[in-house]
């Protein structure tokens, strides 16, 4: 059988050869039984021959297990020929999870001995591609021997496996850092590489290592300098750029060792501006080296003339043909926007150009950079951009361009009619596609600014009467209509162009909302409760009105149903009180982020307030509030004794009321996870009647210049707890510390353990996935005690 075998070219001739998949296994099925044979017989001329042919095998997908055990034979044997194809099939067959790798540590430290190089760079090699933790720890002490041989084939190799050894065991750092130093004065462009290399992943895993190698930052800056001012061998430049590769690898290094250090930040400023002017941008090889200096002026302490030298770099980015620099420019730009706000407003222009790439990539990075630019300075401006691009832009980004303008004009809007015209341009734009918090802000809006009602129903009931499709617009139409239809009718608003409008085109407009197919049954509950309210606001006959509820008293919909019988029996049994249960909702003092000048001057009204002694009975009043809303809602609650406005009086009465448990104290609230403006926090509640139930609220919010999306949390528990996730209020996190998404967890603890908490985060962020897993040990014990 082992006669018949073929040879690795006529094997591969006759495997290429096969029109079909069947023929094809035919063929590696008849060879691997020779293979194996030839294993069996223990042929030591022939194995590395038939561990190639195997090794092919493998490289085609198909299982070539058997042959792991022939591979350390030919590692132990002494022929050259069988080390070579042994190292290769044991880095294409073995790996960490199989203890067969093991074997071979012995062999390796032995080849590493030797004087040979090509033997000592097979097995550099192969230690460095599937050396596990444990094989690192026992030839650390061999590789470091090798970083000083005289050989530079054998010091590049040792120094690569150097890398992967401080990858895999970290705490091998202190063996490497006396070598580092010596190998960085080397002139061959491999040594010099590896060896850049291996001090950035000791300075990343060792703090001891950081501190140790910012002594060798102006021998870095040196080595820089001569490769851009006066280059190096031909043959390591790129398209006119001086080993890229090189310029890269150190710029890399000397980021980290800059970051929050002033000494060797500023020995690094001048070189910094001498790469960022002298490096040739026609070639990509000088574009990548320009972000990599870009990249290092932001994370070091750099002067600002340099700081602001890196964002204009990023916005000739932003001009450059290639798109895949320019989305580079705009992910930048982002993460730079909170630092050097004011750098990065000089090139808006360009980034709302970007707006318009048919890129669609592309097109939601400057989103994302234009809403994070917007300013109370540039509000109306870049609002106008932003609604022009919410008319034409795709539909997967009309949601997050709807957004970002509603919270860009919550926070900057300089007038309340600016603000008001805006979330209508909005909503009549792209209606369906803003959140749901969107009709309760408008409406929270509208409600506070009494000046504006008048002009508020009237723009509402004309963008209403056009399209009746976009639902947020019709309920807030619905409601506005509702409120205010009075002043509808009036006609005495100037600020809007005359507007004649009967009552019953009015009620005939709410009936078209209420039949019509695309309203929703929110939309049409908006609608019942907007008739109902009118029947007070316009006079005349309601029997139209009375007749629309009587048909909904059976409609399908159990919520319309309800609310058409509660109608109607204010209709027919309390209509002396009808009046009096629909008049105007007072006026809502509107909260968010933005406060204007009333509510500051408000706010220090209140503080004299507060300053200023309050009467004895309102104190006593409030106490009696406060004693009621800690005993809680009961019916069958017994209330203190009234207090007596005297002082005396007031503390005899207080000492007289029955005793009751102390309410307990609030738990603390925890900070859990925080990463690039993303934060969550949770809060705890134990209501008193169920002492075994804990309530945590998981509030997410979110400070940086990009949404987070697709947020998802879960949550899990140790088997002697009861878990129940709520449905979480959204799956965006808002931008610019925008309104919070919150979930509730209910966790039972019938046996009162310990809590221990783990949790994983799932979601979007700047256009990368996300994904963290981690458990919360130091819940406060009043959780669970």
């Amino acid at each position: 059988m082992v006669a018949s075998s073929l040879k690795l070219q006529d094997l591969i001739q006759e495997i290429r050869g096969a029109k079909t998949q069947a023929q094809e296994r035919e063929v590696i099925q008849k060879e691997c039984a020779h293979i194996r044979a030839s294993f069996r017989d223990g042929d030591p001329l022939h194995s590395h021959r038939q561990l190639a042919k195997l090794l092919y095998v493998h490289m085609l997908g198909y299982p070539a297990h058997f042959g792991q055990m022939e591979c350390l034979k030919l590692i132990a044997s002494p022929r050259f020929t069988d080390k070579r194809v042994g190292y290769l099939g044991a880095m294409l067959l073995l790996d960490e999870r199989q203890d067969a790798h093991l074997l071979i540590t012995n062999s390796i430290k032995n080849d590493l001995s030797q004087g040979i190089e090509a033997v000592q760079g097979l097995a550099l090699c192969t230690l460095s591609a599937m050396g596990s933790a444990e094989m690192c720890r026992d030839l650390a002490p061999e590789v470091e021997k090798l970083l000083l041989q005289p050989s530079p084939y054998v010091r590049k190799k040792a120094v690569l496996t150097a890398v992967h050894m401080i990858r895999k065991v970290p705490e091998l750092s202190d063996i490497f850092l006396p070598p580092c130093a010596q190998l960085l004065h080397e002139r061959h462009h491999g040594i010099l590489l590896g060896t850049v290399t291996l001090i950035t992943e000791l300075c990343e895993r060792s703090p001891a290592a950081l501190q140790h190698f910012r002594k060798v930052v102006p021998q870095l800056v040196h080595t820089l300098r001569t490769l851009v001012m006066t280059g190096c061998s031909a043959e390591h430049s790129v398209s006119g750029v001086s080993d890229p590769f090189l310029q890269v690898q150190i710029l890399r290094l000397l980021r980290i060792l800059g970051r929050n250090h002033e000494e060797s930040s500023e020995t690094m400023n001048d070189l910094l501006a001498q790469v960022a002017t002298n490096t040739d941008t026609s070639r990509n090889a000088g574009n990548a080296v320009l972000f990599e200096t870009v990249l290092t002026i932001m994370d070091i302490r750099s002067a600002a003339g340099l700081r602001v030298l890196a964002v204009n770099i990023l916005g000739r980015f932003l001009l450059n043909s290639d798109r895949n620099i320019r989305y580079v420019a705009l992910t930048s730009l982002l993460k730079l926007v909170q630092s050097d706000h004011s750098a990065v407003q000089r090139h808006r222009p360009t980034v709302v150009e970007c707006l318009w790439e048919p890129d669609a990539s592309l097109s939601r990075r400057a989103l994302e950079l234009s809403l994070a630019l917007v300013n109370s300075s540039n509000v109306r401006a870049m609002t106008q951009e932003l609604q022009g691009f919410l008319e034409s832009c795709p539909p997967d980004l009309r949601a997050d361009c709807a957004s970002g303008i509603l919270l860009a004009a919550e926070r900057f809007a300089p007038t309340k009619r600016w603000h008001i015209d805006t979330i209508l341009r909005v909503l009549t734009t792209a209606g369906t596609y803003v959140r749901d918090d969107a009709v309760a802000n408008l409406i929270q809006l509208i409600g506070g600014a009494q000046e504006l009602h008048a002009y508020s129903v009237r723009r509402l009931y004309s963008a209403l009467a056009e399209d009746i499709s976009q639902q947020p617009l019709v309920q807030v139409a619905a409601w506005c209509i509702g409120e205010y239809g009075d002043l509808l009718l009036e006609g005495t608003c100037e600020e809007t162009e005359p507007l004649q409008v009967e009552k019953e085109e009015v009620l005939a407009l709410l009936e078209r909302v209420l039949q019509s197919q695309m309203s929703l049954p929110a939309t049409r509950g908006y609608a019942l409760t907007a008739l109902m309210k009118l029947s007070t606001r316009l006079h005349g006959d309601n029997n139209r009105i009375c007749q629309v509820m009587s048909i909904y008293g059976s409609c399908q919909n159990v919520e319309l149903q309800q609310r058409a019988v509660e109608y109607n029996a204010l209709f027919r049994k309390y209509d002396h009180l009808r009046a009096a249960v629909l008049e105007k909702m007072p006026l809502v003092e509107r909260g968010g982020p933005q406060v204007d000048e009333e509510a500051k001057e408000s706010k220090e009204v209140a503080q004299l307030s507060e300053a200023a002694p309050l009467p004895t009975e309102t104190q006593a009043s409030k106490l009696l509030d406060l004693l009621d809303l800690l005993d809680g809602p009961s019916e069958n609650a017994q209330h203190p004794p009234p207090l007596d406005p005297t002082p005396g009086d007031t503390l005899i009465h207080l000492l007289d009321l029955p005793c009751a448990p102390r309410p307990p104290a609030p738990i603390p609230n925890l900070k859990v996870f925080e990463r690039e403006g993303l934060q969550l926090n949770l809060s705890f509640v134990r209501p008193p009647g169920t002492p075994t139930l804990l309530l945590i609220t998981v509030t997410a919010t979110n400070t940086s210049g990009g949404d987070v999306t697709h947020f998802i949390c879960q949550a899990a528990v140790p088997k002697s707890f009861q878990l129940q996730l709520q449905a979480p209020s959204g799956d965006t996190v808002p931008a610019q510390g925008g309104p919070p998404m919150t979930q509730l967890l209910r966790i039972l603890n019938p046996n009162k353990a310990p809590l221990r908490l783990k949790l994983r985060l799932t979601y979007d962020h700047f256009g990368q996935s996300v994904q963290e897993i981690f458990e919360v040990n130091n819940l406060p014990v009043e959780t669970w005690q």
